[in-house]
């Protein structure tokens, strides 16, 4: 009992009540989203079943891990960086992606019982990617400024940049170098560098343009300026806004949006998955959901601040930009101020990779928690011992 009561103490309690929210308000907004193409007999979706799934699933692993010291898992690093990257490659092997992208192998496709499941690598590839890039960069701390060091830092971050690009996910490739770029401005970076590396990426923009960029991929660009030229490439976007715009102040109330509850926008409960707070929950409804990002990134910069060593920080640091970046690029699909590139909002949108793979980069973070946070001290006395302290 006193374990259980010593662990309950050393849980982040208040982190862990956000992210339940969290998921909480997202299995609620996958519900609704999906009701409107319910199977015969069914009273609640797959879609919804697998994130439930998928979050108590996360939950127990998140508990597990933050059990375990963090050194533990940073000396671990070797077998977290294979493990994944394995699992990266093996999507050129068994590989598969959505029906209507031919160009884009992203899950893994498992099969349990009657159900087919589809696992998305480049999810666990963030979080050991967090993971090795701190060690790295501890290991390199004494000498941050040395250009042969920063240019290895650059290859360590491109490795995972270009599996996934590799394999079509252009929207983890962006999160992925925003990541890196916080990591580096965190550990110490001097603005020169990013100065050099912004001047390098305008320059090679072009390039990246014309030999990277498939079709698919220079038209959803191209759609936010030319919408009425792109009309079938900006529809899911278009009406996403369009169903955000119609809640106004408070929302046409929970289950009641005609957007939403009538299928109108594609994918309402994966990329979209705003548009259903703000059609159902109006403009208070998103900005409660942008708050809660908000106090979630913050209590975890407060616990990198707490870490003792520098690996803990970064990797707190890591696991901060992660959710942060895909909260900006994913309001910014829906917003029309970014192209749409398959960005989830973490906790919120629905899938199984998503919602168990952030409750383990959680699980890191409670760990950097319980290993720093205020104990009790033990009450011992020691006898004939003469200090110079009083």
């Amino acid at each position: 009992m006193q374990s259980i009561q010593k662990f309950i103490k050393e849980t982040d309690l208040y982190m862990l009540a956000l992210c339940v929210i969290a998921s909480v308000a997202g299995v609620i907004a996958v519900f609704s989203a999906t009701r409107f193409n319910l199977e015969e007999g069914a009273s609640i979706s797959r879609d919804a079943i697998v994130m439930i799934a998928a979050v108590v699933l996360g939950l127990i692993i998140c508990m597990v891990i933050s059990a375990i010291d963090y050194e533990i898992i940073i000396k671990l690093w070797p077998v977290v960086a294979g493990v994944s990257v394995a699992l990266m490659l093996s999507l050129f092997i068994w590989g598969t992606g959505p029906s209507e992208r031919s160009d884009v192998i992203t899950w893994l496709p498992f099969k349990l019982g009657g159900f087919s499941i589809y696992f998305q690598p480049s999810e666990l590839l963030k979080i050991a990617f967090i993971i090795t890039f701190a060690v790295h960069i501890e290991l390199a701390s004494d000498r941050l400024d040395k250009i042969l060091n920063i240019l290895l830092l650059c290859a360590h971050g491109a490795v995972p940049t270009l599996l996934v690009v590799i394999t079509g996910d252009m929207g983890s490739a962006l999160v992925f170098l925003m990541i890196f770029a916080i990591m580096m401005f965190m550990a110490g970076i001097k603005l020169r560098y990013f100065a050099v590396a912004l001047l390098t990426v305008v320059a090679a923009f072009p390039i990246v343009w014309v030999k990277v960029f498939n079709n698919i991929q220079r038209d959803r660009f191209l759609a936010l300026i030319y919408p009425e030229s792109y009309s079938d490439i900006i529809y899911q976007q278009l009406q996403g806004k369009n169903a955000i715009g119609s809640g106004g102040l408070t929302g046409q109330g929970l289950f009641k949006g005609a957007y939403t509850q009538n299928g109108v926008v594609p994918e309402a409960e994966n990329d979209m998955i705003l548009s259903v707070f703000g059609e159902e929950l109006g403009f208070l409804g998103c900005l409660a959901v942008i708050v809660l990002f908000l106090l979630i990134v913050f209590r975890t910069i407060k616990v990198a601040q707490m870490a003792n060593d520098n690996p803990g920080k970064m990797m707190c640091i890591g696991v901060a930009a992660m959710i942060a970046s895909q909260v900006i690029v994913n309001v910014g699909m829906c917003l029309m101020l970014l192209p749409c590139i398959g960005i989830t909002l973490p906790f919120m949108s629905a899938g199984g990779s998503s919602n168990l793979c952030i409750y383990i980069a959680m699980g890191v973070v409670f760990s950097v928690y319980r290993v720093n946070c205020d104990t009790t001290p033990v009450d011992f006395r020691m006898v004939s011992v003469r200090t110079p302290y009083r």
